[in-house]
């Protein structure tokens, strides 16, 4: 499957097998995610990976759109490293939804699936999220990627609509 494939049929899974992703694949993921973008190569990031049931089940107590954690082996919790976030504008959201979007790929690349669930902005999902796995103060939850062999199969989605396309200005 070439890049622009994988885009295009790549679907947000929220059904999954019984399936424990092996330490190696978890280990790609992490490193398409550490291989995103990032303004002035900063990588302000920091993972974590969240595979003890008991932590995936308690998520949906604080984050209304998780349910599929209750299902699902894994989690990584995709996070802000303020003291790695070098540069005033404030990229680190987007090198952050960057590295979220490698792991999305390259689970689908590796025949897995994922959704992205948001955690920021929303304050009741960064506090939850962040008591629950002990976050320190200098980090900031940003996402949340639910993972696991896929118990459903979805088409690709065609979105491409042309009128929302301008060349040279509005």
């Amino acid at each position: 499957m070439d890049a622009v494939e994988a885009i295009l049929s790549r679907r947000s899974i929220r059904k999954y097998t019984d399936g424990k992703i092996p330490e190696e694949l978890v280990t790609e993921l992490l490193e398409a995610a550490m291989a995103a973008p990032s303004a002035n190569n900063q990588q302000p990031w920091q993972f974590i990976v969240i595979d003890d049931r008991a932590l995936l089940d308690a998520i949906p107590e604080f984050h209304p759109y998780s349910q599929m954690l209750t299902d699902a082996p894994l989690a990584i919790l995709v996070c802000i490293d303020q003291e790695h976030e070098t540069m005033a504008e404030g990229y680190a959201v987007q090198d952050c939804a960057a590295a979220t979007e490698n792991v999305l790929l390259a689970a689908h690349g590796k025949g897995l699936g994922a959704v992205w669930l948001g955690i920021h902005p929303v304050a009741e999902r960064v506090e939850g999220i962040g008591k629950l796995v002990g976050l320190p103060d200098h980090v900031r939850p940003f996402s949340l990627i639910s993972i696991g062999y896929p118990a459903e199969e979805k088409g690709p989605s065609e979105r491409y609509d042309a009128a929302r396309v301008h060349r040279n200005g509005w």
